[in-house]
């Protein structure tokens, strides 16, 4: 691998940014962010888990860069990504006395950087924030992109902001500290760009998909780039989601609706929900005779391959239905003129958009997943 990070522009005009890839990048941060920043002040938001990991290297870096910083830790998991959190973390913001000119900056995985970069869009009313991604699924999603956000009762990411920050910091050596879990649950996420118009990507994670998940280097760098690379070209088409970026939630309005049945809970990680979505999109395009039965045939194949799930499992008790499923996808971000809008496939690499889905054929999918008989 060669000593400087990989860089990939992401054109947005005036807001157009950079994302750094590489190994070891978290150690010269400093350097790498300071020519970005309206002034040498930071805040950097994370949390517990990766307070033990990472925090330490990137204030060193700051330090040797010459550039103020203070540290706000959160507590982890997803069921802290919501208003109660949103308002503590903005009072301990202005607590700090932080200024329109202060950088936030977003160290950690997804939960982070939404709630981070949603905080920046709203204090102050709009501080600058650069994305520091610690997890497989940030690097290769969240963090790129702009979306910021909080979960609300009715569902996932309802209420947020477009922000794009001004940098995406991507260092793949941080994920060697993931937990074997957390990897496999950011691998779906690059798994979906295989599948929305990549076949060639996906036939390469096919046969190299365990070298991402083991933390190889090259294997990584190869991943994240590709994925950023193909999550850029749809920004930079559709920056706010009028159009062709919802091709971007394959297997997410399923995905998130089993997130909320659980609670956002730690039954179920975002990238696992993701993964049975991704299934569950395929399921549905064959019922509607649109994608041929090997294609789902051979992405469910992968996804056990790598240990990620293929269907419910354990996860539905008798409290689970099609109808309450359907009824937590009809609260998507993504209605419109009270219509469902679907991710669906006519093969892999084939993803495309749709308003045209009959919600018999979907509780019928719906209900086979959940092992109901009958309506």
């Amino acid at each position: 691998m060669s000593d400087g990070p990989a860089t990939l522009r992401v054109d947005l005009g005036e807001r157009s940014y950079d994302i750094l890839v590489g190994d070891g990048l978290l150690a010269g941060a400093g350097k790498l962010i300071a020519p970005v920043l309206a002034e040498p002040r930071t805040v950097v938001i994370t949390d517990e888990n990766v307070e033990k990991h990472c925090l330490g290297t990137l204030e060193k870096s700051l330090d040797e860069a010459g550039i103020g910083h203070q540290s706000i830790v959160l507590e982890a998991g997803e069921q802290n990504k919501d208003y109660a959190h949103v308002e503590a973390l903005t009072g301990l913001l202005l607590d700090h006395r932080v200024e329109r000119t202060t950088t936030l900056i977003a160290l950690g995985g997804g939960v982070v950087g939404d709630i981070a970069g949603f905080a920046a869009a709203v204090t102050l009313r709009g501080m600058d924030f650069i994305q520091i991604p610690t997890t497989l699924l940030a690097q290769v999603d969240s963090s790129v992109g702009g979306k910021t956000g909080i979960n609300a009762p009715q569902g996932k990411n309802l209420i947020g902001a477009f922000h794009q920050p001004r940098l995406v910091l991507a260092d793949i050596g941080a994920l060697a500290s993931l937990p074997p879990r957390e990897m496999r649950a950011g691998y779906a996420e690059v798994v979906k760009y295989g599948l929305i118009a990549d076949a060639d990507f996906f036939a390469w994670l096919e046969a190299n998909g365990q070298a991402v998940l083991e933390g190889d280097p090259e294997a990584c760098l190869y991943a994240v780039l590709t994925s950023c690379r193909a999550k850029a070209s749809i920004v930079e088409a559709d920056e706010t989601e009028k159009g062709s970026r919802a091709l971007l939630n394959l297997g997410h309005t399923f995905g998130h609706a089993l997130e909320a049945q659980t609670g956002y809970s730690d039954a179920l990680h975002h990238g696992e929900a993701v993964a049975i979505g991704l299934g569950l999109a395929f399921d549905l395009s064959v019922r509607m005779g649109l994608c041929p039965g090997q294609d789902r045939d051979r992405l469910r194949s992968h996804l056990a391959a790598v240990g990620l799930p293929v269907g419910l499992g354990g996860l539905a008790d008798g409290g689970w239905s099609a109808a309450g499923l359907i009824d937590l996808m009809g609260q998507d971000k993504k209605v419109r003129s009270g219509a469902m809008t679907f991710v669906l496939l006519r093969g892999i690499g084939q993803a495309f958009i749709t308003q045209d889905v009959d919600l018999g054929l979907l509780s019928e999918v719906l209900e086979q997943a959940l092992d109901i008989k009958g309506a």
